[in-house]
């Protein structure tokens, strides 16, 4: 069985290095992950892009480009200032093959837009979300609209899955692979359905294994210890901010020689002494 891989923000951030560095140009890169969204989606009616500064709004000025070569005129909204340096060159292609733009504060809560697609925030956030960015969130989750995320939902961290405020998200679609954070702790409870996008990245350490969620109860008997993420926390003295759940869990397993499973109400990590693997209930294509 050829399953697919779940890794850490570390892991993917010196995984793409090493990709632009001997194989693809971050350019391409850029285009392939906004390939993958539209690919993913059935664009149709108003678009609108909400973008920040980083590689995340980069994905969301490549798609423009590929949505005006399809016909279809999105609108950019930029929420802070500043480009990645791909992302200005995408965000320039775009506005010249007829883009729109809109400032966020005209847009009224992006009323009479059909999808939303957020590229605010990339994998790479930790801490709270603050100021323009919270505000861009609000709006898009006010909307109504159809709510595609670019890789991440904007406010989740990364790694752990924790958020004060991110999108609520109709699909997201992570770039690459996966990554932890869109399976633990608050991440569960913003992601309505997700897929991956695989744009060529050379993976420099396997992590983690994807199962399907139906395998789950597969794990929960024969002695299994199985908990709920707070049921976890307050069993061994730790925290969502600084605890590593599915270190502590391969540890754990290791040590206790049994199965151990953590689990939301939509998805779970387990180990079962020689592996670890994640699951959700939201994964479209496992």
């Amino acid at each position: 069985m050829n399953l697919q891989e779940v890794i850490s923000v570390d892991n993917m951030r010196k995984s793409d290095a090493h990709t632009i560095a001997e194989h693809t140009t971050s350019s391409e890169l850029m285009h392939r992950a906004a390939k993958g969204i539209f690919e993913a989606v059935k664009f149709t009616g108003r678009v609108a892009i909400v973008c920040g500064k980083g590689n995340n709004g980069g994905d969301g000025y490549a798609l423009a480009c590929i949505l005006c070569k399809n016909g279809i005129i999105p609108t950019i909204i930029r929420a802070g200032s500043g480009f990645s340096k791909d992302g200005l060159y995408y965000y320039n292609t775009a506005i010249s093959l007829g883009a729109q733009e809109e400032s966020l504060a005209s847009t009224g809560s992006f009323t009479g837009y059909d999808i939303v697609v957020d590229c605010l925030l990339g994998t790479g956030f930790s801490g709270n979300v603050r100021g323009e960015m919270s505000t861009a969130i609000e709006q898009i989750n006010a909307s109504g609209a159809y709510i595609i995320s670019a890789d991440i939902n904007s406010g989740i961290n990364g790694d752990t899955g924790i958020a004060d405020i991110a999108v609520n998200s109709d699909l997201t679609v992570s770039i690459g692979y996966y990554k932890t954070g869109l399976f633990l702790n608050d991440a569960p409870y913003y992601i309505d359905s997700m897929v991956n996008a695989d744009i060529g990245i050379h993976l420099m350490n396997e992590e983690y294994k994807l199962i399907d969620y139906s395998n789950l109860r597969l794990f929960e008997g024969y002695g299994s210890q199985v908990m709920t993420t707070e049921q976890f926390y307050n069993r061994y003295g730790r925290n969502s901010e600084t605890c590593n759940i599915a270190k502590f869990v391969t540890e754990l397993s290791r040590s206790q020689r049994k199965t151990v499973v953590v689990k939301t109400d939509h998805s779970a990590v387990i180990a079962d002494v020689k592996y670890v693997y994640f699951c959700a209930d939201y994964i479209l294509n496992v």
